[in-house]
């Protein structure tokens, strides 16, 4: 370990500035900052989302839907600057308490059903249109295991590893190893998952998928953090060929382009609101 003061906590917490990528809209506090009233659409599914890896799930699933000949997945996709702080208007939290994306708003049924947290919003779609679920008890479990076991999972990831990696102010060794080692166990369970399986849930895609791979397989393709060499993501073949094979398909694609807007300009698409916005 490196030399530095040790860090004794307060009897009491009080918020100190931290530093670090998104302090400056990190607080202990919910609720609204502002009154701004949310923008609806002429879809029946409206979306208030960024192209996270939590965003990416639900417009990955959304056209899904689509290529899977569901016309009442059509969706506005609104995009939701969070660096902007745009998850803390009124209208945001009355959709989502938490101002985390992605929020949905099912506006195909009256009253309108809100839907909040990425891995709810897989599940409330896959059981709408009776797809990327299956109906069979055992497998639909087993799905839901590794769907839950995403959600559990990924703040290691994205709140751990991802932030001290990544975003922190400066490099800390103690928490980067200590998620680290986390972030390589997570890979070699779906390794060892993904040695006996085609998919992470078995031999059929389906919502797991949907959930896990804009996390872990874009990890491991050096899409998020920077961080495959790093984490020697080539030792994870079995993730390896499941995340390259996730990321060929058409609606995989299409839905990472969605809300949108940083990289290549082709691949930004920071609002979708008709099938043609995507070319």
């Amino acid at each position: 370990m490196s030399d530095r003061s040790t860090y004794v906590p307060p009897a009491v917490w009080q918020p100190a500035p931290s530093g670090g990528t998104f302090a400056n809209i990190n607080r202990p506090v919910a609720g609204p900052t502002h009154d701004k009233t949310l923008p609806v659409g002429q879809q029946p599914l409206q979306l208030y989302s960024l192209a996270t890896p939590n965003g990416v799930k639900v417009t990955i699933m959304l056209e899904e839907l689509l290529a899977l000949g569901h016309g009442g997945a059509e969706y506005d996709a609104w995009l939701i600057r969070i660096s902007d702080g745009d998850q803390f208007s009124s209208g945001f939290v009355e959709v989502n308490p938490n101002s985390k994306i992605p929020a949905l708003v099912d506006r195909s049924v009256e009253p309108p059903v809100r839907v909040f947290e990425s891995g709810s919003i897989l599940l409330y779609l896959a059981e709408k249109f009776g797809a990327l679920l299956p109906a069979e008890p055992a497998a639909r479990t087993e799905t839901l295991n590794w769907l839950f076991w995403q959600m559990g999972s990924a703040p290691y990831l994205g709140g751990g590893f991802g932030h001290f990696y990544a975003y922190a102010p400066e490099k800390f060794e103690y928490p980067i190893n200590r998620f680290t080692m986390e972030t390589k166990r997570q890979l070699d369970v779906l390794n060892r998952q993904l040695a006996e399986h085609a998919f992470i849930a078995g031999e059929h895609y389906s919502i797991a998928d949907i959930a896990i791979w804009p996390w872990y397989g874009a990890l491991v393709l050096n899409e998020v953090y920077g961080a495959a060499e790093f984490l020697a993501a080539h030792e994870y073949t079995h993730v390896m060929r499941w995340a390259r094979e996730i990321a060929q398909r058409p609606a995989v694609v299409r839905g990472r382009r969605v809300n949108r807007t940083w990289g290549d300009e082709a691949t930004q698409v920071p609002e979708r609101h008709r099938a043609s916005d995507l070319g």
